[in-house]
């Protein structure tokens, strides 16, 4: 019975979806984030979304592909872009280097975002 009530408890906390809630302010890792959704089927090469793509250009700003401007907010691992053209994007740092998009249901989706090895940081 022990085990039974692990279990679930486990398969909960993993099914739950990501909360905005109390955690530590942090920032992203200045750079150009490049969006990508899956190729699809499991042969085809992700698919860049160029929309969704954008520069984290200081502590708590980001300029987004076509150029304009906006603010954002990291609490522990949740990132909510709370101005400007992506607002209302959330996202899940995964790494440093690498974040999903979190979708309308509160999961983390298949597009994610990660930072450019060429990265310019603006």
């Amino acid at each position: 019975m022990l085990r039974r009530i692990v279990i679930l408890a486990a398969t909960l906390c993993v099914a739950a979806p990501l909360a905005a809630g109390p955690g530590r302010l942090a920032t992203l890792t200045l750079g150009r984030y490049v969006c990508e959704r899956p190729g699809s089927d499991a042969t085809q090469a992700p698919v860049t979304d160029a929309a969704a793509s954008f520069a984290i250009t200081t502590a708590s700003r980001y300029v987004a592909i076509d150029g304009t401007r906006g603010t954002y907010l990291l609490t522990g691992d949740i990132a909510e872009l709370t101005s400007g053209p992506l607002a209302g994007t959330r996202l899940v740092r995964v790494r440093d280097s690498f974040l999903r998009v979190i979708g309308p249901d509160g999961l983390p989706g298949p597009t994610r975002c990660i930072l450019s090895r060429n990265s310019d940081k603006h």
